[in-house]
C-alpha cells in the first residue's frame, strides 16, 4: 500500500464513491471543452444473417450493370468476411490450431495455385470435374486446389529425406470446387487438415479420430449430437476378390459405391453394371455395404481379412482413448477420392440434416501416384462450412461481440497531443486502445457500447493541467481522476 498513500490521485482512487452517471451534461460542467460541430454521413449495411452461414451473390450477376455501377457482391458461392463474420473465423481456427498443438502436429502451408497435374486423376472422380481450372499466362495449366491432401504430398516429396518421419503435419487453407450449392457447400470453403506420415499402423487413424473429438468436445459438442462412420477401403476389396473381380476396376467401383445414400439402389445397380460387373456381383457388393455391425462383416469376410482385424484393432484403441461412444462401424463409408487405401471414416450430424462434417482415411500409396516412393499416410479434411452450421443448430456460437478494453477522448484539440501519448503507452503495455477525436460525447458513449469497452478514458483541460485524466468503469459506472502515468497501476490495484 505504500505507492497509494505516496500518490494523492491514487489516494482519491480508493474512494472510489460512485457518482451520479457520467453524461454529456454533468461533463459540460466539469471540463472544459470545445463544442464538436459537424455531421457525418453513415451508410448502415444490415443483414439478418452474418455470411459465415450465408453465400452471397446467389442471385446477383457478378457483372457490372450497363450503366457502369459494380455488382457489391462477390462471385457466386463466395464469402465477404466482414468483422464479425471474421471474428467468429479467426475463433475457429484457434480451435483448429489449439487441438493440433495438443496433438502435437506442427502447422504447413502451400500455395492455394498448384500445377492442374497434381489434381488430375483417372479415377472418374467428381472433383475432376469441378476444378477451377485454367492456362496462366505463361501457358502452364494450373487450378485452385479442391482439396489440400494432393499439395501435402507435393511438399513430402520436396522435402524428401531432409525430414525424419513420422511427420505430423498440418495446415489450414482455402479450397475451390465449382460444385452445386447447398446448405454448407460452397464452391470455396477453408479446411483443417491434419495427417500422419511414416505410421503404418491403425495407431495413426486412432490418433486422427482423437484430434476429431477433441475438436468436438472443446466446441461443446457430445457424441449424442454428432456420430462417425467407420469402415475400410480393404473391405470393398475383399468382396472384389469374392468374386474373381479385376484390380483395375476397384477405384471406379469405389466411386460409385461413394453415391450410396445420395442415389437410390436401383441407379448404384445400373452404374456398377455398366462397368462390366456381374448381377451377382453388384448383389453381394451391395449386400456387403449395407452392413452396420462389425460381427457381421467378420462372419461373411472371416477374421484373418486384412480390413477386419484392422477395424476391431481401431475400435479397441477407440475404447482405451475414451471415445467408442463416437463411433460406429458403416461398410457403406468408402470415400469419392481415389487415393484411399485403408480405414475411411466420415463424421455425420445424428439428426441428419446436414452434409458430412469431416472424412479422412488412409492414403499409403498417394505418393507413387507423383513418381515418387510410397510412404505409409492417412488423414482427414474438416470444412469450416458444416461446423458453423451444426454450432447454429445446438446454439453454440461463442459471442462475437467486438472487445476493447480503453477508449481515449481529448475533450479539446489541444489535447489531442496527450491523448495520443497516453493510447501509445497503453498499447505498448498490451491494451487494446481506440483513440477517438471529432465526435459529440454522446457518440463516443454508444461506441463505447458498441464495441464492449472497459473504460472510458476522458482528457480534459482542467485535469489535464493537474497531469490527471477522468476514467469512467463503463461495467459499473463508477469515475474517477487518476494521474495519466498511473493508469495501469490503478487497474492492477482494482482487479486485486
Amino acid at each position: 500500500m505504500a505507492a497509494w498513500s505516496a500518490s494523492p490521485s491514487l489516494r482519491h482512487l480508493l474512494l472510489l464513491r460512485p457518482r451520479l452517471p457520467l453524461g454529456t451534461a454533468c461533463l459540460a460542467g466539469s471540463f472544459s471543452r470545445r463544442h464538436i460541430h459537424g455531421h457525418s454521413r453513415r451508410c448502415l449495411l444490415s443483414s439478418s444473417a452474418s455470411s459465415s452461414t450465408l453465400t452471397h451473390g446467389e442471385e446477383a450477376s457478378t457483372q457490372g450493370d450497363a450503366d457502369g455501377v459494380v455488382d457489391v457482391n462477390p462471385p457466386r458461392g463466395t464469402r465477404d468476411f466482414p468483422p464479425e463474420d471474421m471474428r467468429l473465423r479467426t475463433w475457429l481456427f484457434d480451435q483448429f490450431r489449439e487441438v493440433s498443438r495438443l496433438m502435437a502436429f506442427e502447422e504447413v502451408d502451400f500455395p492455394v495455385l498448384e500445377s492442374e497435374a497434381l489434381f488430375i486423376r483417372k479415377a472418374g472422380e467428381e472433383i475432376t470435374q469441378q476444378l477451377y481450372n485454367f492456362e496462366d499466362k505463361g501457358g502452364r495449366r494450373v487450378v485452385l486446389r479442391p482439396e489440400i491432401t494432393p499439395s501435402l504430398a507435393r511438399l513430402v516429396i520436396k522435402q524428401g529425406k531432409s525430414v525424419s518421419l513420422p511427420l505430423k503435419w498440418f495446415t489450414i487453407g482455402q479450397c475451390w470446387r465449382y460444385e452445386r450449392m447447398t446448405r454448407g457447400r460452397r464452391r470455396e470453403h477453408y479446411q483443417w487438415n491434419m495427417d500422419i506420415f511414416g505410421v503404418p499402423k491403425v495407431r495413426a487413424e486412432a490418433e486422427l479420430l482423437q484430434a476429431i473429438v477433441l475438436l468436438f468436445q472443446r466446441l461443446g459438442i457430445t457424441s449424442s449430437d454428432v456420430g462417425i462412420r467407420v469402415s475400410s477401403r480393404k473391405v470393398l476389396q475383399a468382396v472384389l476378390n469374392m468374386y474373381s473381380i479385376p484390380e483395375h476396376l476397384f477405384t471406379e467401383v469405389c466411386v460409385i459405391v461413394d453415391k450410396l445414400g445420395k442415389l437410390t439402389r436401383e441407379e448404384i445397380e445400373k452404374e456398377l453394371m455398366s462397368t462390366g460387373l456381374s448381377s451377382e456381383a453388384v448383389q453381394g457388393i451391395i449386400e456387403v455395404l449395407s452392413l452396420k455391425s462389425l460381427s457381421k462383416l467378420e462372419e461373411v469376410l472371416g477374421s484373418d481379412v486384412e480390413a477386419v482385424a484392422d477395424l476391431k484393432k481401431l475400435f479397441s484403441f477407440a475404447e482405451q482413448y475414451g471415445y467408442a461412444d463416437w463411433i460406429c462401424f458403416d461398410a457403406s463409408v468408402v470415400r469419392g477420392l481415389a487415393y484411399y487405401t485403408g480405414i475411411v471414416f466420415e463424421a455425420f450430424d445424428r439428426e441428419g440434416k446436414l452434409r458430412a462434417i469431416c472424412g479422412g482415411g488412409r492414403y499409403d500409396r498417394l505418393l507413387s501416384t507423383f513418381g515418387s516412393e510410397d510412404i505409409p499416410a492417412c488423414g482427414f479434411g474438416f470444412g469450416d462450412a458444416v461446423i458453423v452450421e451444426l454450432l447454429k443448430e445446438k446454439a453454440l456460437l461463442p459471442d462475437m461481440s467486438r472487445q476493447i478494453d480503453d477508449i481515449i477522448f481529448p475533450l479539446d484539440e489541444v489535447l489531442e497531443g496527450p491523448a495520443s501519448s497516453i493510447a501509445s503507452s497503453l498499447r505498448k503495455k498490451g491494451r487494446a486502445v481506440d483513440l477517438v477525436e471529432d465526435k459529440r460525447l454522446k457518440w463516443v458513449f454508444k461506441h463505447a457500447e458498441r464495441i464492449n469497452a472497459s473504460w472510458l478514458i476522458l482528457v480534459g483541460n482542467s485535469e489535464w493541467e493537474r497531469g490527471m485524466v477522468r476514467v469512467k468503469i463503463l461495467s459499473t459506472r463508477e469515475e474517477f481522476e487518476v494521474k495519466a502515468d498511473e493508469l495501469e497501476l490503478a487497474r492492477t490495484m482494482l482487479v486485486s
